[in-house]
């Protein structure tokens, strides 16, 4: 009768292990389950904030018109972000990282540091006709694209500092010529939005390289042939 009862207890522990065993295991798949679905609504919210960006005024948009246009619940929104500015700097940081890594990619087989500055300003200049809703952000952001930490300024300033460092840019105050870079690319992207056609937004952004290849101390027939190569695929 011992061993019995002791060979019973044993089976029922090793049950109970396996119970708890599964029990752990279906914990972890609801877990993982519940980070997926919040990990979704987020992506929603921030998809919604930048189509909505792209149109209005920040302080023109309620927290229930981003809820609607995310199909989420409007009490959703606070389980991710404190404020509806909290929600306009993600996507405005998702959109200027997003567009500065697709950069990196597209120049990373590029060598000269003239061609790499030239490439990104003609492909950034070229999203009124490549990506509306970034061209139309990008506006949005204006002069504080300087002074954002993450995506293009931090960018252009290692383009700039590369240039400058291999004696292929003569600018001596970085910050002045970044300054001058957003600048213009702000005004290029204004002009694009006046006149839509291909033609002249492409124009306008091959022009824009040439002045800042100039600018900064290129001969100006080596701008011309650089603002004038043929541009590396997207990323």
């Amino acid at each position: 009768m011992p061993e019995d009862w002791a060979g019973r207890s044993n089976r029922r522990g090793r049950r109970d292990e396996v119970r708890t065993g599964a029990g752990a295991g279906m914990a972890d798949v609801t877990t993982s389950r519940l980070d997926r679905r919040k990990a979704r609504t987020r992506a929603s919210l921030v998809a919604a904030a930048r189509t909505l960006l792209a149109s209005r005024d920040p302080a023109e948009i309620s927290i229930q018109e981003i809820t609607d246009a995310a199909d989420v619940g409007f009490g959703s929104f606070y389980n991710h972000f404190h404020r509806k500015q909290d929600l306009f700097d993600a996507a405005v940081e998702e959109v200027l990282e997003e567009h500065g890594a697709m950069l990196d990619a597209a120049t990373a087989g590029i060598a000269d540091p003239a061609e790499v500055f030239a490439a990104a300003v003609r492909m950034t200049a070229r999203l009124p006709k490549t990506q509306p809703q970034l061209a139309r952000i990008f506006q949005r952001i204006g002069y504080d694209l300087v002074a954002a930490p993450r995506g293009l300024s931090p960018r252009a300033r290692r383009d700039l500092q590369d240039a400058q460092a291999t004696g292929r840019f003569t600018a001596d105050d970085v910050d002045v010529a970044l300054a001058c870079v957003a600048g213009a690319m702000l005004g290029v992207l204004h002009m694009a939005s006046i006149d839509t056609t291909p033609t002249a937004i492409d124009r306008a952004a091959d022009e824009l390289a040439a002045n800042l290849l100039r600018m900064f101390g290129v001969p100006a027939d080596e701008a011309t042939r650089i603002a004038h190569s043929r541009l590396p695929e997207a990323a």
